[in-house]
This record gives C-alpha cells, sequence and structure tokens, in this order.
C-alpha cells in the first residue's frame, strides 16, 4: 500500500515522501497516529501545499535574520561589572546580559538562546561571541568586559 508521510518517520522517510508499506502497517499504525495519508491524489496536492507553505515560512524566517545579522555584526559591546580591591569581578556576564546590552545599543531584540556562550564571562578583557540567528546565519560580536567605575 503507498502513502504519504506528513511527519517524519525514523527509518521510513521524511515529510513528503510517498512510500510502500505492508496494508496493516498503514492501516494499524502510520494513519491512525496522523503519521501518514494513502497516497491519493487529493492527498499528494495538500501534503506539497504543507510544504511549499513550510518552504515559504523558512524562507522569510532566513531573510528576518540576514537583516538581524547586517545590524549588528561587527558590534562591540562594554559591559560594566563590579570588581573586588584584587581585582576580581564580581558576578558574571551572561547571555541574558550580552542580549540586554544588545538592545541598548541597536534597539534589535534577540533570544538570549542565540547566544553562542558556552559559560557566563567571569572575567575582564575582550571576547569574541557569535549569535546564531538562524541555522545557516550567524553574526560576530565583541564584548569588552571593563571595570565598573565606583
Amino acid at each position: 500500500m503507498k502513502v504519504i508521510l506528513v511527519q517524519d518517520v525514523e527509518g521510513w522517510g521524511t515529510i513528503g515522501d510517498i512510500i510502500d508499506v505492508k496494508p496493516g502497517f498503514a492501516r494499524n499504525y502510520l494513519i491512525p497516529k496522523g503519521l501518514a495519508y494513502p497516497a491519493t491524489e487529493s492527498y499528494v496536492k495538500h501534503v506539497q501545499e504543507i510544504l511549499k507553505q513550510k518552504a515559504r515560512k523558512l524562507e522569510r524566517e532566513k531573510e528576518k535574520a540576514q537583516e538581524i545579522a547586517q545590524k549588528i555584526d561587527g558590534l562591540e559591546l562594554e559591559i560594566k561589572r563590579p570588581v573586588g580591591p584584587t581585582g576580581k569581578m564580581y558576578g558574571s556576564v551572561s547571555a541574558a546580559d550580552i542580549v540586554e546590552a544588545i538592545k541598548e545599543k541597536t534597539g534589535v531584540e534577540i533570544d538570549k538562546k542565540k547566544v553562542m556562550l558556552k559559560s557566563p564571562i567571569r572575567a575582564m578583557g575582550t571576547f569574541n561571541i557569535q549569535i546564531r540567528l538562524h541555522p545557516e546565519v550567524s553574526a560576530a560580536i565583541k564584548v569588552h568586559v571593563v571595570p565598573e567605575e565606583e
């Protein structure tokens, strides 16, 4: 029996694939769970339309990410943190702090999950940070962590 997948099914294929399976597998598993439809002409057109909409949405997201990347690529931020008498920094600079600094300087809002920071910055100095706005679009910024003057 031929079915068209409407979701990715591990070991069988991805959305939009037309596969040939045993009738029992299709009737008892794939179709009732909403993973596939019978491969009739109307269902094939329906799934192709869904794929086109998904592709357009991904393209719009990529264009939006590229616009943001142009605004923030090469940006240099200065973040001030209090330091102790020995020169050691109190606290740290997290992804949320970086996102807030970007918003203050450019007005662009970014999700803190897009900041590629393995661990919070706990030292003074200059750090190169990657911002991954989309799987295919990223921007690089510099963060200068400086002592806060009292």
